[in-house]
């Protein structure tokens, strides 16, 4: 896998709005690739994930991606850390480190699915910005 050669960047998306709202923030480095996915009433980390991009098992000449989770106990927010740094890696080829944090008090279930449906797409937008800085 080659590495695109690029400067460092600093990209930043936020959508929702009150307690849904949700701040993506991402790195670019010559090396790799920071996220942070934080939001709702309490921004703070609750779980870690490294992405690392590799050949697919099915299709060696596709991309995939291996990734690790820390958990700070009592937290969720590796629901999602994962699936960024690995979707992340994937699509960019690089190394990627995701910290998640996003809280709500006494959150129910539509809180919830709000606060994870604004992380997905503040990251999924945050990537597609983060495609075009690369690309040009």
């Amino acid at each position: 896998m080659t590495k695109p050669q690029r400067d460092e960047a600093c990209i930043e998306v936020s959508l929702g709005e009150g307690k849904y709202r949700v701040n993506s923030i991402g790195i670019l480095t010559k090396e790799g690739v920071i996220v942070c996915v934080l939001g709702g009433e309490k921004s703070h980390v609750g779980s870690v994930a490294l992405g690392i991009p590799r050949p697919s098992l099915r299709s060696p000449t596709e991309v995939s991606a291996t990734s690790s989770v820390i958990n700070i106990v009592g937290h969720k927010d590796d629901e999602i850390a994962r699936p960024v740094a690995e979707k992340f890696a994937r699509e960019l080829q690089q190394v990627t480190a995701v910290i998640a944090g996003v809280h709500i008090d006494d959150a129910n279930e539509d809180d919830i699915t709000r606060l994870i449906d604004n992380s997905n797409r503040a990251a999924e937008t945050l990537l597609e910005k983060m495609k075009r800085r690369l690309s040009g």
